[in-house]
């Protein structure tokens, strides 16, 4: 959660009720989820994660504020090892793979172009949230 508060004790009370209500939220739906035995399907869903993983890695809109706050090692560290674990180990792929419109000449990845700002219509996933151009491989 990405908020602003003044530090009062209401603040706090209010922001961990909401806190443990997602956190229960969470937990009741992960009660509820089936145990996937179909190995294509498993295989759609590992690439999804590691596409949307490789997408918030590269293009995540709050670590610009991380890495002030933090330095830009520690956050890097922070958004690879804990934000989006699993960028490095559930694919190979790599966000230029996956994103090829985002390649500048020189093979890097365009920093300036960002999601921020734009409409749902121009984004990179439908209202399914599937990657719009994502194909099953399987």
């Amino acid at each position: 959660m990405w908020t602003i508060l003044e530090p009062t004790e209401t603040n706090h009370r209010v922001l961990y009720s909401a806190l443990t209500d997602y956190y229960k939220a969470w937990l009741e739906v992960m009660d509820e989820a089936a145990h996937e035995i179909s190995k294509e399907t498993i295989k759609h869903n590992r690439e999804a994660q590691h596409r949307y993983l490789t997408w918030r890695a590269e293009k995540d809109p709050g670590y610009p504020l991380l890495k002030k706050l933090i330095g830009e090692s520690l956050a890097k560290d922070l958004v690879m090892e804990f934000l989006f674990e699993g960028v490095n180990s559930l694919g190979t792929k790599s966000f230029l793979d996956y994103f090829p419109e985002y390649a500048q000449a020189d093979g890097t990845v365009n920093k300036k172009r960002s999601m921020m700002g734009k409409s749902f219509e121009t984004r990179p996933w439908d209202a399914d949230g599937e990657f719009v151009g994502y194909a099953d491989e399987g």
